[in-house]
């Protein structure tokens, strides 16, 4: 029974990523998709709490170690994220929900759904990062050891993205619409997000393994100063090559990229 419940968890939970880098490429889908595509993470949302009920039930149980207390803050500050989100999308609705259109004035909400989902988007790689030992226990030391290094590569060219996303501006609310690159590849705009995703997938893992003391810390300590060593070369580049866009392009980036309200 417990196998079974554990499968169904983490189907529920592979269906919530996949719907995540789909409603972060809204370039991709298209206006009506991605509210429909809300609609869909709403109710998938609620199946995982529903699932994960026991975990409510013992927060204010046992002793907090530090991975503990993090891990705690992590998921509520995601849920406050993700249910800021939906409700601003909500008030934007003109197709999935019109009837809500107004509830919140629409250019607060914009503002909101546009600096709430990026947020969401942070908070559940790092989720899904404290959760990367569990999720990789059957492996090997050098098969968690090999994994880790993939990771890291890959969030190294996620770490590049996000220097180049704007992303600072949308959650701090400085920027209110977003710059969306629309002759980009449809599959290019889905690996950049998951690259970018798996960055803070990995910054949740080396917070797990720093919060918990493992002995595998050695791993995450390794790859901490090679993101560190990426930073720079971003920073670099970033200040060197300020023409490249996200997507290896040229000045196209800042003359083709359209303004969008979500």
């Amino acid at each position: 029974m417990k196998s079974r419940s554990g499968a169904v968890k983490r189907a529920v939970d592979g269906v919530l990523t996949v719907l995540l880098l789909f409603l972060m490429a809204f370039q991709v889908t298209g206006d009506a998709v991605h509210e429909w595509l809300g609609i869909a993470m709403t109710a998938v949302l609620v199946l995982h709490h529903i699932l994960n009920r026991k975990w409510y039930k013992s927060v204010f149980k046992g002793k907090y170690t530090a991975y503990r207390a993090v891990m705690t803050a992590v998921n509520t500050l995601m849920l406050a994220a993700i249910v800021l989100t939906a409700l601003s999308g909500m008030a934007m609705s003109g197709h999935a929900v019109p009837f809500m259109y107004g509830i919140i004035n629409v250019m607060t909400a914009r503002s909101l759904h546009l600096g709430m989902s990026h947020w969401s988007f942070i908070l559940m790689g790092v989720h899904i990062g404290l959760h990367l030992k569990a999720m990789t226990a059957k492996l090997s030391d050098r098969g968690r050891a090999v994994f880790i290094w993939i990771l890291t590569a890959a969030a190294g060219a996620g770490l590049w993205f996000i220097s180049k996303s704007g992303i600072l501006g949308y959650i701090t609310f400085r920027t209110h619409f977003a710059f969306m690159y629309f002759s980009a590849a449809k599959w290019a705009v889905l690996l950049k997000n998951l690259a970018m995703l798996l960055f803070f997938v990995l910054m949740g893992y080396i917070i797990s393994e720093v919060t918990q003391k493992n002995k595998e810390g050695r791993h995450s300590a390794k790859a901490l100063i090679f993101l560190l060593c990426a930073a720079a070369v971003c920073l670099v580049l970033n200040i060197c090559v300020k023409e490249d866009d996200a997507y290896g392009g040229t000045t196209a980036w800042s003359a083709s990229a359209v303004c969008v309200d979500k």
